[in-house]
């Protein structure tokens, strides 16, 4: 059976808000590339509404992953540099002064994996999908879920330890000038 418009329609007013969530962790945190990114996904979906033989839901978050993937590929290829010249005093005073949340550092620990590893954490832990749901999802097999993420849990763990040292190391600066 053929889906409709109006499906279509339903769908993206019952889903948008979770996969704009999807979106926002895969993106790292910034939620104007998360809207761009889900709004990419859902017009190609709508394209595509009526061939779509799977559940909309895991096309939706396996198209998300790709696309954010890809994105991601696409950026790492261009070289992104600030000239110390357009720096301010203010921009390195505010990053100073700056209070990390948990979930700021959570954001820039799931940004600091790589793609696909980001993608399984996401899915498995924030969207709660099973191993298998995480694989037919990303179109890989079980196995390599489960071995991403095992190793993204021990890369996050890694990076969350690596920020406690550096919160560690400027306590002292802290306690001295408060």
């Amino acid at each position: 059976m053929r889906r409709t418009e109006a499906e279509f329609e339903d769908f993206v007013r019952n889903r948008s808000t979770a996969l704009l969530r999807t979106a926002y962790l895969l993106c790292g945190g910034d939620r104007g590339i998360a809207e761009d990114l889900l709004q990419e996904v859902l017009a190609r979906m709508f394209v595509r509404w009526p061939r779509i033989t799977i559940s909309a839901d895991a096309y939706a978050r396996a198209a998300l992953a790709n696309t954010a993937a890809n994105r991601w590929r696409r950026l790492s290829r261009r070289v992104s540099e600030v000239p110390l010249s357009e720096r301010t005093d203010e921009d390195a005073l505010a990053g100073a002064e700056q209070v990390v949340s948990d979930r700021d550092a959570m954001l820039r620990a799931l940004r600091d994996l790589p793609p696909r590893m980001r993608a399984v954490i996401v899915l498995r832990y924030f969207e709660d999908l099973t191993d298998a749901e995480t694989a037919s999802a990303l179109g890989c097999s079980v196995g390599t879920v489960k071995s991403q993420t095992s190793r993204g849990l021990a890369r996050l763990r890694q990076i969350y330890a690596e920020n406690d040292e550096q919160v560690a190391a400027t306590a002292p600066l802290r306690e001295a000038y408060p």
